[in-house]
C-alpha cells in the first residue's frame, strides 16, 4: 500500500488540507479555498475509492 497524491495545479505554500473520509485528503488553496489536488492514503491498484471520489470544479467569476 501507498500514499497517492495528485496534484491538477502546482502546490502552493499556502495550501490546506481536509479530510473528506475513507482515507481520501483534498488539498486546497488557504488563499481562495480552491481545490488544487488530493490524496489517497494506502492506495492500492484497483482501488475502489476512485469509484466514489465526487468533486466539482467550476470557473470562479471574474477569472479569465
Amino acid at each position: 500500500m501507498e500514499l497517492l497524491t495528485v496534484f491538477w495545479q502546482a502546490p502552493r505554500k499556502n495550501q490546506i488540507c481536509t479530510e473528506l473520509g475513507n482515507g481520501i485528503i483534498l488539498i486546497k488553496d488557504a488563499d481562495n479555498d480552491e481545490p488544487i489536488g488530493m490524496e489517497i492514503l494506502s492506495y492500492h491498484p484497483s482501488d475502489e475509492r476512485f469509484d466514489s471520489v465526487s468533486i466539482e470544479m467550476g470557473k470562479m467569476a471574474g477569472v479569465s
